[in-house]
């Protein structure tokens, strides 16, 4: 194989790695050719494993060596390539955004978010083709993309388990209601702080809004379930700890108000399935039909979607300079809520979209 021996002083080696970066950011795929050719040649490999790996000819590599010994780097910058530049086919976008949706580590990129210049990395590396770093977001938002900021999902997270739920055990808990006529109810709980809460609201440029805060980390719990066919919002506050005791007490109540049974669906939490729990369940099976919730799929419990609207609408930045301000606050937005069946129905935009793909 033939090498090329040559020394290039530091400086004309930053240089050249400076115009890299540049031609990369802005597009420019003859020159970006060009550079990596004559960096790869410097560092000591073959001119045809180079010229193979670009899919140029030795020729060509042979030239700019010439016009670098000769000019400098300035004598490897291109003019402006005529005609249009390449662009992603039809068939290579749904590739691109199929492995856009799969993340970076799917792509071989560390860490879990994606940045511009990796896509266009990733872009040139699949395709072929270069695109201006700059162009990168217009591209991803003309392909159905937006920048989003990214959540925590549990590691410890089933995906078999959730495939279940929703495959198998939601048709069965909505046969089940219709052949008893039931309720189905999801149940949670919520914790409400003294202290407060922060969220985004408006202020002036450089001055970041403040809200002042009693500093007592104390809260309010309250526990909660939201009925699938009708809307009505079950909720019952409490001072301290929550416990089987307490759960035992809010369910007991909920039992009173109707004379249907009731499809509970509940996650894993201790007092949920402790050993008082499980007795009191199996004393009520004639009245409480219990199904457990995937583990860490809150986003599988429509009522976390109603504890947020209340916080947002009710709690956010808000001062509680005592306890009992926060509880009549709190009370005063469950009883708004018990009465706002649309609003609650409208969190079960998921579930409805399954039921109705039962249905057919």
């Amino acid at each position: 194989m033939h090498r090329v021996h040559f020394t290039l002083g530091n400086q004309s080696k930053r240089e050249l790695e400076k115009m890299l970066a540049k031609a990369i950011k802005f597009g420019n795929l003859r020159e970006v050719t060009r550079l990596k050719a004559v960096l790869a040649v410097f560092d000591g490999q073959p001119v045809k494993i180079v010229a193979q790996i670009l899919r140029v000819s030795v020729e060509a590599i042979r030239i700019w060596l010439n016009k670098l010994v000769l000019l400098g780097p300035s004598g490897l910058k291109t003019k402006k390539a005529p005609g249009r530049a390449s662009r992603l086919t039809k068939t290579q976008r749904k590739e691109l955004k199929r492995l856009i949706s799969r993340g970076p580590q799917y792509c071989g990129f560390p860490g879990a978010c994606w940045r511009s210049p990796m896509i266009q990395e990733m872009i040139l590396a699949r395709f072929g083709v270069l695109y201006c770093a700059y162009y990168i977001p217009q591209l991803l938002k003309n392909m159905g993309f937006s920048y989003q900021k990214a959540t925590f999902v549990a590691a410890k997270r089933s995906r078999e388990d959730r495939q279940k739920w929703i495959k198998e055990t939601w048709p069965e808990i909505v046969k089940l209601a219709k052949d008893k006529n039931a309720h189905i109810l999801f149940g949670d709980e919520a914790s409400f702080p003294q202290w407060g809460s922060l969220t985004r609201t408006w202020g002036k440029r450089g001055k970041q809004p403040t809200t002042k805060t009693s500093g007592i980390r104390k809260g309010y719990k309250v526990l909660g379930l939201i009925d699938y066919f009708t809307g009505q919002f079950y909720s019952m506050g409490h001072e301290g700890r929550l416990n089987s005791e307490i759960y035992e007490e809010f369910l007991k109540s909920v039992l009173s108000k109707t004379k249907k049974h009731i499809i509970l669906i509940q996650d894993g939490a201790p007092y949920h399935k402790s050993k008082a729990m499980r007795k009191f369940f199996e004393k009520n099976s004639n009245r409480i039909t219990v199904y457990r919730l995937p583990s860490y799929s809150p986003d599988y419990n429509p009522i976390e979607k109603l504890w947020k609207k209340i916080k947002e609408k009710e709690v956010h930045l808000h001062y509680f300079p005592t306890f009992d301000s926060l509880k009549n606050k709190v009370n005063e937005a469950l009883l708004n809520f018990q009465n706002m069946s649309k609003d609650i129905l409208s969190l079960f935009v998921k579930y409805n979209k399954l039921s109705d793909a039962i249905s057919d």
